[in-house]
């Protein structure tokens, strides 16, 4: 049916085959038409080792939210420095569901499951060049020291 988009099972194996050919280890799914529409629906595959690379969503200011539909996430907060200042576990199974996120706040999405699909909204439009402030004191993807870092993360939510 036009105007209809299915989330299904399929579609997350479709995504998690590609996202294990990526060598990110993630992969979305747009539901939004194009950078105008808004707003922004996707979904997001994580695969347990992927780096987010901490960042904030400043110019425009936009906020985001996250809603893990399978498996478990955990989204760490910084300030300016780098230094943590929250960390949130989200599971499918509770007690927290889900994350809204103020624009400006310095985050990352830390993959906790082996596989991990997350629904996030935001608004758009999307622009590759403003939509995301990297933060400075993060490495880059794909670097020893990113590896290192998606470890320590890992670890602050060990049970």
């Amino acid at each position: 049916m036009h105007g209809v988009q299915l989330i299904t099972d399929g579609l997350f194996a479709e995504l998690t085959e590609r996202a294990g050919a990526s060598p990110r280890l993630r992969m979305n799914h747009n539901f939004h038409e194009g950078p105008a529409d808004n707003p922004h629906r996707m979904l997001n595959v994580l695969l347990r080792g992927t780096y987010v690379r901490p960042h904030r969503h400043v110019t425009p200011a936009k906020s985001e939210a996250f809603l893990p539909l399978t498996g478990r996430v955990g989204i760490v907060c910084f300030d300016d420095n780098g230094v943590t200042t929250g960390q949130f576990l989200l599971d499918t199974a509770g007690p927290v569901r889900g994350i809204d996120l103020a624009p400006g706040v310095w985050h990352t999405v830390v993959a906790l499951s082996d596989v991990t699909v997350c629904y996030e909204v935001k608004p758009g439009p999307w622009e590759p060049a403003s939509d995301k402030d990297f933060a400075a004191w993060a490495p880059a993807e794909q670097t020893p020291e990113a590896a290192r870092l998606v470890l320590e993360w890992e670890a602050l939510f060990s049970l």
